[in-house]
């Protein structure tokens, strides 16, 4: 196993225990490499040009020359059931199930999206204590989804290269 396959399974450890709202688990993580990476930022390509989306082919650069992907993902969430009205509606029961939208499904349960964010978090923080560059990467998430790689309702990947200079940051506007 090489060091950065090494570095991509121990971000996916600190995903899967980042604490989570009333210890319920409704994250999904996955890495991708190799044939697969080419893959999504082929297809991460396609979709900005055939959207007209920005940058979609910036970071599917960005893919092409990462070692691994961690897609991490919320899937089949339920309400904390907190009422909290985060959310926008003042009762968990007011708010409607997830609904498949044009890259993701949602509305969301704000505490589950805090645990994806904690997770993410705890995945970047591992990447970062162990020397590797890395980045969150919303335009990952959608076409990782689309092409199945993950089933989640909201995925975001999380790239990781090492190399001279950071890809995911120094790279050209």
């Amino acid at each position: 196993m090489g060091a950065m396959r090494m570095i991509a399974d121990l971000m996916e450890v600190a995903a899967r225990t980042a604490p989570k709202a009333k210890g319920e688990d409704f994250i999904s993580v996955q890495i991708i490499e190799g044939e697969a990476l080419g893959r999504l930022a082929d297809a991460m390509d396609a979709y900005g040009r055939e959207t007209g989306r920005k940058n979609f082919d910036r970071d599917g650069r960005g893919i092409r020359e990462s070692s691994a992907v961690l897609l991490v993902g919320l899937k089949g969430a339920t309400r904390a059931g907190l009422n909290c009205g985060a959310c926008g509606q003042a009762r968990c029961a007011e708010l409607p199930d997830p609904a498949d939208g044009p890259e993701f499904a949602g509305p969301q349960c704000a505490f589950r999206l805090l645990d994806l964010g904690i997770a993410l978090g705890s995945a970047a923080k591992t990447a970062g204590l162990l020397n590797a560059d890395s980045r969150l990467m919303y335009r990952a998430g959608v076409l990782a989804r689309r092409l199945g790689m993950i089933e989640a309702d909201l995925v975001i990947g999380v790239p990781i290269s090492a190399s001279g200079k950071n890809i995911y940051f120094d790279r050209p506007a």
